[in-house]
Formats: structure tokens, C-alpha cells, sequence
């Protein structure tokens, strides 16, 4: 199953845009600035188009330790580079503002993003201390500013956290589809770069029928054909970092040779 954007791409490929630290938290760069960060941001995108991704979504990683609400000035930043960089964009893009729902149907409406990734449902033990999110109220905000046809895509298990909730994943998947209206699934591993349990991830897509199941966080070129033979996408950013670093520049060779493989697949 693929999202209506992807047209008849199977197996789709969300690629990161890791955004460096914006102003206001502890390892923005002052002397770069805006432009700076807007620099950086590109020159990713260029190299994730030249090869081959499906879509692009923009994220703020670099801001730690993160926040569970996002302040004014993180999602003024980001809204202004999404907006620098829109016009040079061939491919889908969407936006997640970590940790904050709302801030992330913020800034996708203000730059026209396809759709979010977030934390919407469950509540959690975390690095950020309780960390429940309001499902409802992103909801509400996405209708109110006149956007229902933003996919929002349910991050399940959050990383950096445990559930509180003793429901099977598959169950907590499941339920967020049925009670609020996730557009996808995501499964993730536990930190940022690492994958996915594979027996969570087929668990999910064994029970998930409505909508599309992604794994979220660790696919790489030597785990990409097990997680699609489940999953119905990937989202992948470490993996396309120069030496499969999260915090490095994209590497356009990794990104075309994983591609390479991704299109294989496909046939």
C-alpha cells in the first residue's frame, strides 16, 4: 500500500532531511545563522533528489536535549528554511517538528508540506520526562487551519522512550488507526539510527490492512530487502550520511546505491 502523492510507486522511500540545531537551542551555531542552516539543508536535498527518493521530510534531530513543546522561535526557524529550500523541491516533502504535534501541523500548513511525523497517541517514560501527546488537538488544529488532506503519519513506539502502555504494539498500531485516524504507521527502534524489532514490524503489518506500515528508524542497503518484504515504505536518514553517521552531510553514492537496490526490489 502507497500513499495517493507516491502515484504508483511501491515501496516507497522517505528520506531525512536532518535540519541543523535552530536558534534557541544548545548547539545552534550563531555565527552561521539561518543561513547557514538553510545552506546545509539544501545542498542534502539536492544529493537525496539526484538519488532517487521518494520524498523528503524535514526534522529537527540536531535540537538537543529535545522538547515536548516546541518554542516560538524553533518553529519560526524552521518554517523559514522549509520555505528557502520548497522551490528547488521535485519531489513530495513533509515536516516533523520533534516533539510537538502541533507545532508540526504548524509548520506543514504554513509551507505546504504533504504530510507530518509525529508522536500523536500513547503515553511514555522518557529522556523528556512524561511524554504524552495531544492526538486530539493536532487533529483539530489540522482541520481548523484548513488542511484535512495532510497525511499524518503515527510514529508508534516512540524513540528515546518506553510505552507505559502494556498493549501489544500491534494492538496500540491498530488502535491508532481506528480511534485516531493515523494516514500511516511508523515502527521504530529505540534511538535514532537503530531498527526497528523485525518481529514488532511484521506483528504491525500482519494486523495493519487500512493504511500503509513503514519502519521508521535503521534501514540500511544490508537490511532493506527483510524490511520490505513487510513493510510498505521506509523512512531512512543515518544510513544516507557520510560513514552512516547521523549527524554528517548526505552521501549522494550511498543514497544512489541504496536506490539501486530499493528499485530491484520493486521489480
Amino acid at each position: 500500500m502507497v500513499f495517493d502523492f507516491f502515484g504508483a510507486k511501491k515501496k516507497a522511500v522517505i528520506s531525512m532531511i536532518h535540519i541543523g540545531a535552530l536558534p534557541g537551542s544548545p548547539l545552534y551555531d550563531a555565527d552561521g545563522g539561518v543561513d547557514k542552516l538553510i545552506e546545509d539543508a539544501a545542498r542534502d536535498a539536492e544529493k537525496l533528489q539526484a538519488g532517487g527518493v521518494d520524498a523528503v521530510m524535514f526534522g529537527n534531530e540536531n535540537d538537543r536535549p529535545y522538547v515536548l513543546e516546541a518554542p516560538i522561535e524553533g518553529i519560526s526557524a524552521m518554517t523559514a528554511i522549509v520555505q528557502a529550500i520548497k522551490p528547488s523541491l521535485k519531489i513530495p516533502f513533509g515536516v516533523n517538528y520533534l516533539w510537538d504535534p502541533k507545532a508540526s501541523i504548524a509548520i506543514a500548513t504554513a509551507t505546504g508540506a504533504k504530510f507530518v511525523r509525529e508522536i500523536f497517541t500513547g503515553v511514555f517514560a522518557s529522556d523528556m520526562g512524561v511524554w504524552a501527546p495531544d492526538c486530539a488537538g493536532a487533529a483539530r488544529l489540522k482541520r481548523n487551519l484548513g488542511r484535512p488532506d495532510l497525511k499524518c503519519l503515527f510514529n508508534i513506539n516512540a524513540e528515546f522512550s518506553h510505552s507505559l502502555d502494556s498493549r501489544p504494539i500491534e494492538l496500540r498500531a491498530k488502535s491508532a488507526v481506528f480511534s485516531s485516524l493515523a494516514d500511516a504507521i511508523l515502527v521504530s527502534g529505540p534511538i535514532t539510527g537503530q531498527p526497528a524489532d523485525q518481529s514488532d514490524l511484521r506483528k504491525v503489518c500482519e494486523t495493519i490492512r487500512d493504511v500503509p506500515v513503514f519502519a521508521n528508524t535503521g534501514v540500511n542497503i544490508d537490511n532493506v530487502r527483510d524490511v520490505l518484504a513487510v513493510a510498505s515504505g521506509v523512512v531512512i536518514g543515518t544510513h544516507f550520511k557520510v560513514d552512516g553517521y547521523t549527524w554528517n552531510q548526505v552521501d549522494g553514492e550511498r543514497v544512489k546505491r541504496f536506490m539501486d537496490v530499493v528499485e530491484k526490489i520493486r521489480k
